[in-house]
């Protein structure tokens, strides 16, 4: 009976342990980043680190009068860059963390909230970093601080280099989980693993190039720091469920520079996520849905982006096909716009949808 009880009690203050160290280093994260925004803010002001120019294309080369006139691009002079803010954030955490061992090193409860780990969370983070570099140097490029132009003649590194980099990571992260961690399988709902072999690394480019793909939902201010808060929370209750508590608190983290940046990004908008933010974001993503083996069930918590995505092939196939639009316009939170919905009401329902899939994901992932 004693033992029961001690072990019981064991077992809480373990719990109570993850929690808080799951719980800290994002609070941390949050802190931080709203202390470093206002000095971050000033310099991208005061180099005018926005687009210089009117959106004058989509993203197949015709013109994009509609776009132009909703998003008001160039025109609005409001810096990019504003994801180095999450960037920075979650560096701080994670560096703050592993060092305060080596400072305290008699003390227990600081030695428990380091959270990067070989087998958790130092691949994730490490291609974390060099995304943000890639996003970061595009970002200059767009607003003319470097002479980097697309096939347009437009500012900005050309999609192809882009993607190209995406299809980079991706092989590297994928040939470090097969080859290194012997990582091979895929789960799949109500079916079980499968196990891929070495064409987990073709999944693994598959699933990066879908979540980069959804980019342009970045466009209304709050939308896309929004739903990337949510997600990153659910898979956080996800790892956690997993009992991947590192990978859990990295997801909380994420979500504490996402919050951060938010606080900033609601109407009127102080900057934008642009590349910086969102090519390590969706990286980070899609591995950490491969590695809580929620990948499958990416495609119900991202539901947003999965509608962006699809719903701007459509338009693109349809043009070339049928040379007709299907929708007014795309991304499909422009329609929204389009149509008479005021900008804020389209950001706070995608939030809500976004965090109703979310829940549905998750409930979905615990029967299956």
């Amino acid at each position: 009976m004693t033992e029961n009880i001690i072990g019981h009690n064991l077992i809480l203050s373990l719990s109570s342990l993850s929690i808080f160290k799951m719980l800290w280093p994002s609070i941390t994260a949050f802190f931080f980043g709203v202390l470093i925004t206002p000095f971050i803010s000033r310099i991208l002001y005061k180099h005018k680190l926005w687009k210089k120019k009117n959106i004058k294309a989509t993203i197949d080369g015709q013109e994009a009068p509609i776009t132009a006139s909703i998003l008001n691009d160039g025109k609005r002079e409001t810096p990019r860059l504003g994801g180095i803010i999450i960037v920075f954030s979650v560096l701080f955490s994670a560096i703050i963390y592993s060092l305060l061992p080596f400072i305290f090193p008699h003390s227990n409860i600081v030695s428990k909230l380091v959270f990067i780990s070989r087998n958790q969370t130092w691949v994730p983070l490490a291609v974390f970093i060099f995304a943000a570099l890639i996003g970061f140097i595009d970002d200059l490029a767009s607003t003319g601080t470097l002479n980097i132009t697309n096939k347009q003649g437009e500012a900005g590194m050309p999609l192809r280099f882009r993607l190209l980099f995406v299809v980079l990571f991706a092989i590297l992260a994928g040939s470090w989980f097969y080859f290194k961690l012997g990582f091979d399988y895929v789960h799949i709902p109500f079916l079980g693993d499968i196990h891929l072999g070495i064409y987990i690394i073709l999944f693994f480019i598959l699933m990066f190039l879908s979540t980069y793909g959804a980019s342009n939902i970045d466009g209304l201010d709050g939308l896309s720091g929004g739903i990337f808060a949510i997600i990153f929370s659910s898979y956080a209750v996800i790892a956690l469920i997993n009992n991947q508590i590192d990978i859990a608190t990295l997801c909380l983290v994420i979500t504490g520079g996402l919050l951060a940046f938010l606080w900033f990004n609601i109407p009127p908008a102080r900057f934008y996520l642009s590349e910086v933010g969102y090519m390590p974001l969706a990286i980070l993503l899609a591995i950490i849905s491969i590695m809580t083996n929620a990948a499958i069930i990416l495609i119900i918590i991202a539901m947003p982006f999965v509608i962006t995505e699809a719903t701007t092939i459509i338009q693109l196939l349809s043009k070339k096909f049928r040379k007709k639009k299907v929708f007014p316009v795309t991304p499909i939170h422009n329609t929204f716009v389009y149509i008479g919905w005021n900008k804020e009401k389209v950001v706070m329902r995608y939030w809500i949808f976004t965090a109703i899939f979310a829940l549905l994901g998750i409930a979905l992932y615990i029967i299956s």
